[in-house]
C-alpha cells in the first residue's frame, strides 16, 4: 500500500497532516519501520543499561533481537543477537558475562568484541575445527551505534551519514551540555504503555499549544506565552520555555546545575524531539530522554531516563522530581490515545496546522514525509 503524502509537504499553511494509514494500517508500519528506523540513526537504549564490563541486555528494535552490551574493555557495543551457526538467540534476559557469550543451542562461544573464540565438536566428537569454519569470518554481526547523552543509537542499514554530521545542529546548540550527564537510577527510569502510534508522541512533544489545556499545573508558571518554536527542517523539533523553575525540597535544597552555562539557562529550557524517536530536554540542573519503543502500529512502550549533573544528588528529591514528571507525560496520555482513536474515521484527512502554532510538528511530519518517499525511490530502483 503505497499512500499519497504529497500535501504533507506543502507549505505550512497549506500542508494536511499524514493520512491515516500512517498510523492504523500494519502494511504502512512495515514501511515505516525501513524508512524511518532502519535507515536512521534511532534511538535504542541508554549506555546506563550496561553500567559494569560484561553486563548484557538483550533489546527488541521493531521486531530485530539486539545485544545491548559492554564489553572487558568498557566499550559499549550492539550486536544482531544471533549465533552465526543456527540464529539462535544467545541472551535470553539481563546478565553479566563472565568469559563468553555461549549459545545456549550448540555452545559456540564469542568474546564480548564478538569474536568467534570457540566451536566445540564441529568437526565431528572431540574435534572442535574445521577448515570450513572459519572462526575470524564468523564473528558476532556488530550493529553501527553512537552514544550521545547516554543514549544509545542504531543504524541498523549502515549506511546513514555519521551521526556528528546528521545531528551536528543539536549537538552544537545544547554544546554547553556536552559534559557528563549521570542517571538517577532506580525511580530516575521507568516506562510508559500508550496505546498509541509512537509517531503521536513526537507530533504531541513537538508543540506547546496544547499546553493550557493539558498541562494547567505547569501552564500556571511556564505560560503559552513564554514558549518559543524550536525548528531545523530535516533534523528536530520543538519549543523552548522562557521561564524554567527549578524544584525545591522541603529545605530549599536543589539539584546542582550544570558546570559553566551561559545565562540563558538560568530560566531558560529546551524541549526537542530528535528524529525519530528520542524526546530531549534540556534543563540547568537535570534533563532528561523519553526513548519510544513501537511495539506495534497503535501501541508505543516510553521509555522515561532522568539524567542529573552530579552523583551526589538527594535521592528523595530524585523521587519527588521522577514523580512530578511522570505525572506530567501521564496527562499527554488521553490525548495521544484520542488522536490514535481518531484516526480510524474514514473521513479525517490528517488535519491542518496552525501556521502560528503548529510548525514544530509539520516539520516532524515533512521529515517522515521525505524520508519515505526518499525510500520509494531507492527500492523503485531496484
Amino acid at each position: 500500500m503505497l499512500t499519497d503524502i504529497s500535501t504533507v509537504r506543502r507549505p505550512l499553511d497549506q500542508a494536511n497532516g499524514l493520512p491515516n494509514a500512517h498510523y492504523i494500517d500494519p502494511q504502512v508500519h512495515e514501511e515505516e519501520k525501513h524508512a524511518l528506523f532502519f535507515a536512521n540513526w534511532a534511538a535504542l537504549d541508554v549506555a546506563s543499561a550496561v553500567p559494569e564490563n560484561g553486563d548484557a541486555k538483550p533489546i527488541e528494535l521493531l521486531g530485530i533481537p539486539l545485544l545491548l552490551l559492554r564489553d572487558r574493555e568498557g566499550v559499549v557495543r550492539v550486536f544482531q543477537n544471533i549465533c552465526r551457526h543456527r540464529g539462535m538467540i544467545l541472551v535470553q534476559e539481563p546478565s553479566k558475562i563472565e568469559g563468553a557469550i555461549r549459545c545456549p543451542y550448540h555452545s559456540w562461544c564469542y568474546s564480548t568484541q564478538g569474536k568467534l573464540v570457540s566451536t566445540p565438536h564441529v568437526g565431528g566428537p572431540g574435534n572442535n575445527v574445521h577448515p570450513a569454519i572459519v572462526r575470524s569470518e564468523l564473528g558476532l554481526l556488530e550493529v553501527r551505534s553512537h552514544i550521545w547523552r547516554d543514549i544509545v543509537f542504531v543504524n541498523i542499514d549502515g549506511a546513514a551519514d555519521p551521526f556528528e554530521m546528521v545531528n551536528a545542529d543539536l549537538i552544537q546548540r545544547w554544546a554547553e551540555f556536552d559534559q557528563p550527564h549521570y542517571h538517577g537510577g532506580g525511580s530516575s527510569g521507568f516506562t510508559l504503555d500508550v496505546n498509541c502510534n509512537w509517531k503521536l508522541a513526537v507530533e504531541n512533544y513537538c508543540e506547546s499549544y496544547h499546553l493550557p489545556w493539558i498541562h494547567p499545573g505547569l501552564n500556571s508558571y511556564s505560560r503559552l506565552e513564554d514558549h518559543y518554536h524550536i525548528e531545523k527542517q530535516g533534523e528536530y523539533s520543538g519549543q523552548g520555555t522562557l521561564v524554567y523553575r527549578q524544584l525545591e525540597g522541603d529545605q530549599g535544597e536543589k539539584f546542582p546545575d550544570f558546570s559553566n552555562l551561559s545565562d540563558k539557562w538560568n530560566e531558560g529550557a529546551e524541549y526537542v524531539s530528535l528524529f525519530p524517536n528520542v524526546l530531549l530536554a534540556a534543563q540547568r540542573d537535570h534533563g532528561y530522554a523519553i526513548i519510544l519503543e513501537p511495539t506495534s502500529q497503535g501501541t508505543t512502550v516510553e521509555h522515561v531516563h532522568l539524567y542529573y549533573s552530579s552523583t551526589d544528588t538527594d535521592q528523595k528529591l530524585r523521587e519527588t522530581n521522577a514523580d512530578l514528571w511522570k505525572g506530567v507525560f501521564e496527562e499527554d496520555i488521553f490525548v495521544v490515545e484520542g488522536m490514535q482513536k481518531g484516526r480510524h474515521t474514514p473521513g479525517f484527512d490528517g488535519g491542518r496546522f496552525s501556521p502560528a502554532m503548529d510548525g514544530p510538528t509539520h516539520i516532524f511530519h515533512d521529515w517522515v514525509a521525505g524520508k519515505i518517499e526518499n525510500h520509494r525511490q531507492l527500492k523503485a530502483a531496484e
